[in-house]
């Protein structure tokens, strides 16, 4: 990949440096955790240094080993060249990804990319087969968070008759979460064969993916005027998560109309929390939306902008392909993607919202 490289990185290095042990200083502090929003926040921050100036501590490493090894594979010594000359591939690559981890964590960064994220996955066109293709992603997201050491937990779900669903909504928390599963909201497409077509033609359906950061108390206030709740009986086809007794709860925003049905807790008290956890989401990255649109229309053009209507990935099954629309990468592993593998299509996409990030820095 070529980027821009315009930063100070000494420079910056030695200011986060300085910003580390002030917020070790502050986490030391007896008082420290009394207020657990801006506990969890220096933490956060906390955590993403460490990571920075660790990743900057091997790329000196690996620099310096690229060098020796480099002098090695030009000496008379044919078995020590031969080695040297074999650990260069794997060191260069390291160096890459090295760099590309430091000048990404060295840019500025919307805060909520350290958020956990609430993972919103709706069937579209294409009726049962759409519904199918909801389930077969969310096993994949699933998937995905349990190779990154995620926890992935369920809010709620809306199943379908065929074994599919209409609606389901996830929790995934861990580190650096939405920063990873940003680029999967908007519209998945599926080109396949359904099982109940009995003359074999390829059929497209579409699922619709909304990733949202986790939204805190200080984000957005619910003021209770402003809420309808009401309990309601489950729906749906069952299951060991879903009562049949009055323990769903609807609630309404009333300034907007929108609404959020949770019914997988295990108490009307549990689904109440649920909801407002939702809804909370929802309101805010609506928000977030709204402000982006009063961005110029470079800014509007990063990879990752989150507009749950664009067409950002098709799934074809005949060929064995995937397609990611954004950045015109095409891989040949549908079965390896539908197992959680897409880190190919997030290190790519990563990368492209860098450069356009870069080129902004630069302009500004």
């Amino acid at each position: 990949m070529t980027v821009l490289i315009f930063m100070d990185y000494e420079s910056l290095i030695e200011k986060r440096t300085a910003r580390l042990a002030e917020i070790e200083g502050m986490m030391s502090e007896p008082n420290f955790f009394n207020d657990q929003s801006t506990s969890t926040s220096v933490m956060r921050e906390h955590r993403g240094l460490k990571k920075l100036l660790e990743n900057w501590d091997e790329l000196a490493q690996v620099k310096s080993d690229i060098e020796g090894n480099e002098e090695l594979a030009k000496g008379d010594d044919a078995d020590f060249s031969a080695m040297a000359e074999g650990e260069l591939p794997a060191l260069r690559a390291r160096k890459e990804k090295l760099e590309d981890a430091v000048q990404y964590s060295l840019l500025p960064r919307n805060e909520t990319e350290d958020r956990d994220a609430l993972l919103e996955i709706r069937a579209g066109a294409g009726g049962d087969e759409a519904s199918l293709f909801a389930g077969e992603l969310m096993n994949a997201y699933q998937r995905y968070t349990d190779k990154r050491g995620w926890k992935c937990e369920h809010l709620g779900s809306s199943p379908s008759d065929v074994g599919g669903y209409k609606e389901v909504i996830l929790k995934v928390t861990g580190e650096e979460v939405f920063r990873f599963l940003k680029y999967e909201s908007g519209v998945h497409r599926v080109q396949r064969v359904p099982a109940t077509e009995t003359q074999g033609r390829i059929h497209t359906s579409t699922v619709t993916i909304a990733v949202m950061p986790e939204a805190e108390e200080v984000d957005f206030q619910l003021r209770p005027e402003d809420l309808h709740i009401q309990a309601t009986r489950s729906g749906g086809s069952g299951g060991q998560h879903v009562n049949t007794t009055d323990s769903a709860v609807q609630i309404t925003y009333l300034p907007t109309g929108l609404q959020v049905k949770c019914q997988d807790g295990r108490s009307q008290t549990q689904n109440k929390a649920l909801g407002l956890e939702i809804l909370r989401a929802k309101l805010f990255e609506i928000a977030q939306r709204e402000a982006q649109e009063s961005y110029s229309a470079q800014r509007k053009s990063l990879v990752g902008s989150g507009d749950r209507s664009e067409k950002i990935r098709t799934y074809n099954f005949p060929q064995s392909r995937v397609t990611d629309h954004r950045i015109n990468h095409t891989s040949h592993n549908i079965e390896g993607i539908l197992n959680g593998d897409i880190n190919e299509f997030t290190e790519l996409l990563q990368k492209a919202e860098m450069e356009q990030r870069l080129a902004e820095e630069e302009l500004a």
